[in-house]
């Protein structure tokens, strides 16, 4: 029976470990225009994920903060910089192959024009039009605070 025990123990431990592998943490953009619409960017590639909607930014680097990889990914998804956000929500989400930490902030002003550097799409929706079907599942619970703070 000891031995068993012991069997049935490693797939635990490696679970855990893939676990550990597969967390991201993450910083978005809510680019709120003077209207009152935000911007969503479509998701690009071949996973499970492809021809929704998201709001863009990426993953954080070793070294830098939450408003240090907003800046670098919306300059390199969108060609702009960031010239004032704040702070807007938190929120942990678990897919069936990984679990993401996003920090989401509202950008409220910026230099230049954003385009699709990726080839993404880019749309300006008011954000009470916002539609959870289309978005991310991990960006869903962004739809209804922004509706609450409209």
């Amino acid at each position: 029976m000891w031995f068993w025990q012991e069997v049935q123990a490693v797939p635990w431990q490696v679970e855990r470990i893939n676990y550990a592998m597969n967390h991201f943490d993450v910083a978005a953009g809510i680019l709120c225009d003077p209207n009152g619409r935000v911007l969503i960017a479509e998701r690009l590639g071949d996973g499970p994920f492809h021809g929704l909607w998201e709001f863009p930014g990426g993953k954080i680097v070793a070294g830098e903060t939450a408003p240090q990889a907003l800046s670098r990914e919306l300059a390199e998804e969108l060609g702009i910089e960031v010239t004032m956000c704040s702070s807007f929500m938190n929120l942990r989400h678990e897919y069936d192959d990984r679990v993401v930490t996003i920090e989401f902030f509202i950008v409220s002003e910026w230099n230049s024009e954003p385009i699709g550097r990726e080839g993404q799409e880019l749309r300006w929706v008011p954000a009470e039009l916002l539609d959870a079907d289309e978005l991310l599942p991990a960006d869903v619970p962004i739809v209804e605070a922004l509706r609450r703070r409209h």
